[in-house]
């Protein structure tokens, strides 16, 4: 079945203050009522004394409808964009008061998934280059596991369960795609970063304005954001800045503005080319769109904080002592891993050892992205039976199937004695890229009728008749759905055997063989 496409991604790379996609931001933050945060920075492998350096920060905003100073009505409708702020270019002191008053805004609900470590991080990155960022919460903020758990009738609980879904699999749920997480551990400190690594971290942040909007609109249907809002509007939220000025009673509830800060004010929030920051009374402050009365209510109703405290503040560092290795020590077990980190043949399905000389493979958790890469090229590629599963039932799977152990994780190295001939380490990080390796390493014979000959989502292979439009419509009743768009197109439907899932030659497919053709260098 063809997954539908996520909305194409507008990606702008922030690194200067002086740069266009900076006054871009700006912009863009003056218009927003949602931003959804994400972080990256370069994974440290062993426990440090103090928090990594935030390299990259993702901020996806959606964007309201833009009002003109001449007009009250829209001139433009809802609208997305994301921006990388790339914290290694550009200075931090320059953007520090920006980042806190999107934090604090009460106009701009924010969205993250496990947030907390990331603005943990952030405060210390910022800390070290001498600012003092304050970003010790963040509100109003949503955890968009909340939103996955009433999008799946699960009880909304301000505290999150032990054990919640990771992101990948909660866009896959919620949006009918996959998020590709290979990238996350790669090294978000080298410049430039590549295209696979702007897309995926544009990604990580812009899903979660699109998880949140089918919650959104499932929370507005059900009617769920008029409980518990009782509390009438003032009478005067609906008033201008100058009746506001105008009236005495009100006049002693607000700040004393100069007329001239004031003026800075409606500038910044009626010009086409806002300006982003305005002084008032000394102090940098931002002019933010009013959040919507609809949002506001699901704000009140599914919004959290995040509070810093100063023990979140201070790296964990582990009592346990280890055992102290001599660097001859070190060395010599770099080397051992190193040596069975190649290929030693032959491998279970030769037909030396007796075996039908198909190649079959277990990828780990590691490596689920490659199993489909795998299966897209006609290769048995299964995966471990159990979500987790723990080295000794993959080294189990992987003997009783009499399947290659395809991983990344070195750990995995030390049962080479178990799995003689049976495991291998994957080096490549991209999928393309471990497809290659892979069909190299093996002298896999890749040929065009394989291509797409196997089911992407079990494994299994597909009925080797086709099925027509009547029988496919048929077999789909209560399992999946096919778009009315193919009834009168002359496509040839085909079924998985095992987990019955429907697949068509649309133009997904067709992109697909394409793309493979290329990868495995098939018109070479």
């Amino acid at each position: 079945m063809d997954p539908q496409n996520p909305n194409p991604l507008k990606i702008h790379i922030v690194s200067s203050t002086d740069s266009p996609e900076f006054t871009h931001l700006t912009q863009s933050l003056t218009r927003s009522s949602i931003v959804a945060l994400d972080a990256e920075w370069k994974p440290i492998r062993t426990p440090q004394s103090s928090f990594p350096t935030v390299a990259l920060l993702q901020l996806a905003c959606q964007l309201g409808p833009r009002l003109t100073p001449d007009s009250d009505e829209s001139t433009e409708s809802l609208d997305s964009v994301t921006f990388l702020l790339d914290l290694l270019s550009i200075p931090l002191p320059s953007i520090w008061e920006i980042l806190r008053d999107v934090f604090v805004s009460p106009d701009i609900l924010k969205l993250g998934f496990r947030f907390k470590q990331d603005l943990v991080y952030l405060s210390s990155t910022f800390c070290a280059q001498g600012c003092d960022p304050g970003f010790d919460r963040v509100e109003p903020f949503l955890d968009i596991t909340s939103a996955y758990n009433h999008l799946q009738h699960k009880q909304h609980v301000k505290k999150k369960p032990k054990q919640t879904k990771s992101l990948a699999n909660i866009c896959e749920e919620v949006l009918g795609f996959s998020l590709s997480k290979e990238l996350q551990c790669s090294d978000w400190s080298r410049r430039p970063l590549t295209e696979e690594q702007k897309t995926y971290a544009a990604m990580d942040a812009h899903c979660l304005l699109e998880i949140f909007n089918i919650f959104q609109a499932k929370v507005v249907k059900e009617g769920n954001y008029f409980h518990n809002i009782n509390k009438p509007a003032p009478p005067d939220v609906n008033l201008g800045l100058k009746e506001v000025l105008e009236k005495d009673d009100i006049n002693s509830k607000i700040l004393r503005i100069k007329f001239s800060e004031a003026l800075d004010i409606v500038r910044a929030t009626t010009s086409d080319f806002p300006q982003r920051i305005v002084t008032v009374g000394g102090m940098r402050s931002m002019c933010t769109m009013p959040i919507d009365e609809s949002l506001l209510k699901v704000v009140k109703k599914y919004g959290e904080k995040i509070m810093l405290k100063e023990s979140d503040k201070k790296p964990k560092v582990s009592k346990k002592k280890g055992k102290r290795r001599s660097p001859v020590a070190e060395n010599c077990k770099e080397n051992r891993l190193e040596n069975l980190d190649g290929w030693r043949g032959p491998p279970p399905w030769d037909l030396s050892l007796g075996s039908d000389g198909c190649p079959k493979f277990l990828c780990d958790v590691m490596v689920e992205g490659l199993a489909k890469h795998l299966r897209c090229v006609g290769i048995d590629a299964a995966i471990p039976y159990l979500k987790r599963p723990e080295s000794r039932e993959l080294i189990e799977q992987a003997l009783k199937e009499k399947r290659v152990l395809l991983t990344r994780d070195a750990k995995l190295l030390r049962h080479e004695y178990l799995l003689k001939n049976q495991i291998y380490r994957v080096k490549s990080l991209l999928k393309n890229e471990q497809l290659r390796e892979v069909i190299e390493t093996f002298q896999l014979k890749i040929s065009e009728d394989q291509l797409m000959s196997r089911c992407s989502k079990c494994n299994g292979r597909f009925i080797q008749k086709p099925l027509s439009t009547e029988e496919a419509v048929e077999a789909a009743k209560g399992f999946q759905r096919i778009p009315n768009c193919l009834f009168n197109k002359n496509i040839e439907f085909w079924q998985c055997m095992d987990c019955h899932q429907l697949y068509w030659e649309g133009t997904q497919y067709h992109n697909a063989v394409q793309k493979f053709i290329d990868v495995c260098k098939l018109n070479e």
